[in-house]
């Protein structure tokens, strides 16, 4: 029988990041133990995504490696899962004509065909739904962090952008009953975790689509009322479903950390319209503007996809004025790519020359770095509550402020869950430096 070792390649966002962990936490209570290198593993577990090109780019050259792998070991089991794979059991064939080496393909957020296939194979029982919830601490060259869990809460989107691959690689929205979430989130705890996020890709449609289901304020309290965990997050969150009741929660409730993730993706109307976002610029400032009049010291991130098809030179600019006046403390940007079966693939031509989105892209982070070094320059000599998730090499810690700065900590022996008041010594655009009191 293959050796119980396996490697574990994932990409993508926290819902992948999530699925990845649940699958390592199965296949360790198999008995299997995760190993650095691909090229010693007996199984390879490959976690994909396609939101953008450039992830699926680098999909496709790892499946070329492991091909290879393959051919020098015939008896490898290789597993595919993810965006990839997707919801559609008819791209089954297609899949497996593509990749012939591949043993297994899981939809994304099901680990039903890995169990099946490992009693087939005459593993040890794997732990049945419900017991895939943590795996131990994985080495540092793998994923995981081991005080900081992500916790799905709703699965899928019904929402369409017209750019959006996940609706159809994912599947319709699906919120999980809020009963087995804070039993997941009290387990949890029991394993040392002291950090939430509640994800989904509507993270505020939470109970929506289940009628007499609480909502995202109500299940936000009360996995802050778990016993053990310090810190309760979520995302991500779309401008059209934050709700008054929902600021109130987290300006209100203690352990619901200050911090909103509301991506945005274009500054000029036109564009949000074309992508059939919901909202218009003017819209999306205002919301800003009564989260920060109700929690005054959040922290607020944003999305920005640059190139989109049709956009002209004055559009993008007034995306770039937009992210000047209401000047979020991070922005994630994204070149736009046609994804296949979207409306914007089907019917928008993608006009923007590549080198014209790189500049724009290039453009938008010079200006994020010009914004963020001002910014943060205040928190100079200020003291911040640190939870500390991981020790560096060289002895340093590392972790977060309440509304998600990164900060890196000298001359402290806290261990990773402990929560920690340090001074700030050093600020830059996308961390700190911290010395402890």
């Amino acid at each position: 029988m293959t050796p119980l070792t396996y490697n574990l390649w994932t990409i993508g966002c926290q819902m992948n990041e999530a699925d990845a962990l649940r699958a390592a936490a199965l296949l360790e209570s198999t008995g299997f133990r995760p190993v650095p290198h691909a090229r010693d593993a007996g199984l390879l577990l490959l976690n994909t995504c396609v939101v953008r090109q450039q992830a699926e780019d680098k999909i496709h050259s790892r499946l070329r490696y492991v091909a290879e792998l393959k051919q020098h070991n015939p008896g490898l089991v290789v597993a595919l899962m993810g965006c990839l794979v997707g919801k559609n059991p008819r791209e089954l064939d297609g899949l497996r004509e593509q990749f012939p080496f591949v043993d297994l393909f899981l939809p994304p957020s099901n680990l039903d065909p890995l169990r099946g296939f490992l009693k087939a194979r005459g593993y040890p029982a794997p732990a049945e739904p419900g017991d895939d919830i943590l795996p131990p601490p994985l080495p540092d060259s793998m994923t995981g962090r081991s005080v900081v869990a992500h916790l799905p809460v709703v699965l899928g989107c019904s929402h369409a952008c017209t750019y959006c691959v996940i609706p159809y690689r994912r599947g319709g929205e699906r919120s999980r009953p809020s009963a087995e979430i804070l039993a997941e989130a009290a387990t949890l705890a029991t394993r040392g975790i002291r950090e939430i996020i509640l994800l989904g890709q509507i993270v505020d449609r939470y109970g929506l689509d289940l009628p007499g289901e609480i909502h995202l304020p109500e299940l936000l309290r009360g996995v802050a009322a778990v016993p053990g965990i310090a810190r309760v997050r979520f995302l991500t969150s779309h401008p059209r479903w934050i709700t008054g009741e929902l600021i109130a929660a987290v300006a209100s409730t203690p352990g619901l950390c200050p911090y909103f993730e509301i991506p945005v993706q274009a500054g000029s109307d036109a564009v949000l319209a074309a992508m059939r976002r919901g909202y218009t610029a003017g819209e999306y400032e205002t919301l800003v503007a009564q989260v920060r009049a109700a929690i005054p010291r959040v922290g607020i991130s944003t999305d920005m996809i640059v190139g989109f098809p049709g956009e002209t030179a004055a559009q993008f600019e007034d995306s770039m004025a937009l992210m000047r006046r209401v000047n979020p403390d991070m922005i994630r940007i994204a070149k736009y790519s046609p994804r296949p079966l979207t409306y914007s693939a089907r019917h928008l031509p993608d006009d923007v020359p590549d080198a014209e989105k790189e500049r724009r892209r290039v453009a938008m982070e010079a200006q994020l770095r010009a914004m963020l070094t001002v910014k943060n320059a205040p928190l100079l000599g200020q003291t911040v509550e640190i939870l500390v998730e991981t020790i560096e090499k060289t002895g340093r810690r590392h972790g977060r402020t309440p509304d998600y700065k990164p900060v890196f900590v000298d001359g402290s022996a806290a261990a990773p869950g402990d929560l920690i008041r340090a001074r700030i010594t050093w600020a830059g655009p996308f961390s700190l430096i911290a010395e402890t009191q």
